[in-house]
């Protein structure tokens, strides 16, 4: 009994460094929230995030998608290298008068998973 319990104390000890040690891609964002203040309706307007892989293998984007179809979103699809630098790009409709926050939500194989983008301001006349 002795004898199976060191083993299976042994073996948890060499997952759990494993996975420890597991490198991954991880964002770095420069902003994840942009104000726009006030805009005019009918004119949309575009935010770009910029980030960086912060991690130690390739960071890929999965699916990035605004909260509605008046966000509009455009990403890169191909795996982007440790160290280097991309952007997303989101455009806002602008059709309607009054507050609005929109977000944009990014999957990827990053350390933290989905990272939500937000859009904020108000449309005016």
């Amino acid at each position: 009994m002795k004898r199976k319990s060191m083993m299976l104390l042994v073996a948890g000890l060499i997952i759990s460094s494993l996975v420890m040690a597991y490198p991954l891609a991880a964002f770095e964002w420069a902003q994840t929230t942009k104000q726009f203040g006030k805009i005019p309706k009918g004119k949309p307007v575009t935010a770009e995030f910029r980030y960086t892989n912060a991690g130690t293998t390739p960071l890929l984007i999965a699916r990035a998608t605004g909260s509605c179809g008046c966000t509009g979103v455009e990403y890169d699809k191909e795996p982007l290298l440790p160290g280097q630098s991309a952007v997303i790009k989101a455009t806002f409709n602008a059709a309607v008068v009054g507050p609005f926050a929109k977000s944009v939500t990014v999957e990827s194989n990053g350390d933290s998973g989905l990272v939500v983008l937000r859009l904020e301001g108000e449309v005016t006349e």
